[in-house]
């Protein structure tokens, strides 16, 4: 396992739209491994593929490991069946954007299904933490990062904030 370099905002990628995984192959498994290693050095709480250079729908998360709960996911071809209708508003950072944290409203409750490692199929509902890393980490695979969901003067805050770095 090896510790990946993590893009920074504005790389392109970063606004790519993430390609399906076909087939879990010793190349997949090993890229969630190293996407794990990484993100915990980072240290962060979730990583998507695109951030780390692979432009296919993978994410990894572990919403209670900073609180000794460790329960790490690797979420292949993720997708949400349920979206919950109450919303909450909480600051979130993120490891392509690092200094900068952002106040996102976000569907306080998910369900996703994906497929593991294992080629198994699950389905899950997330509340909480989980629920907010699980829609960050989708929108990665989608092209989206925190600045998208801005007002226009608050985007641009945020931006020549993290320029000023």
């Amino acid at each position: 396992m090896s510790v990946l370099e993590v893009l920074r905002w504005p790389d392109p990628r970063l606004a790519e739209t993430c390609a399906p995984i076909e087939e879990i192959t010793p190349e997949i498994e090993t890229l969630a491994a190293d996407m794990l290693e990484t993100m915990y050095a980072a240290p962060g709480r979730g990583l998507a593929g695109p951030q780390v250079g692979a432009m296919l729908r993978i994410f990894v998360m572990d919403a209670g490991w900073k609180e000794d709960k460790s329960d790490p996911l690797v979420c292949i071809n993720p997708m949400f069946q349920e979206i919950g209708e109450e919303r909450v508003t909480n600051t979130e950072g993120c490891l392509s954007i690092p200094g900068i944290s952002t106040d996102i409203s976000r569907p306080s409750q998910v369900q996703m299904v994906w497929t593991g490692l294992n080629g198994g199929r699950y389905v899950q509902s997330f509340e909480g933490a989980a629920a907010l890393i699980a829609q960050h980490e989708m929108d990665h695979l989608d092209g989206v990062v925190t600045f998208d969901h801005l007002d226009a003067d608050t985007r641009a805050a945020k931006i020549a904030e993290f320029n000023a770095q």
